[in-house]
């Protein structure tokens, strides 16, 4: 599940920078913390149900 989003939110990133580029910074901001939140997943070994 969190890799589905975290693939989704860098295809938007890629999108951002070509195509939109107001929402370029606020798609980077988001990607940011879900690779944040992957990495902190993957530390700490809990899985989400």
């Amino acid at each position: 599940m969190l890799m589905t989003i975290a693939i989704i939110l860098f295809i938007l990133w890629l999108l951002g920078f070509t195509v939109f580029k107001v929402a370029g910074g606020l798609i980077h901001l988001v990607l940011v913390v879900a690779v944040i939140l992957f990495v902190w997943n993957l530390i700490t070994g809990r899985r989400a149900v």
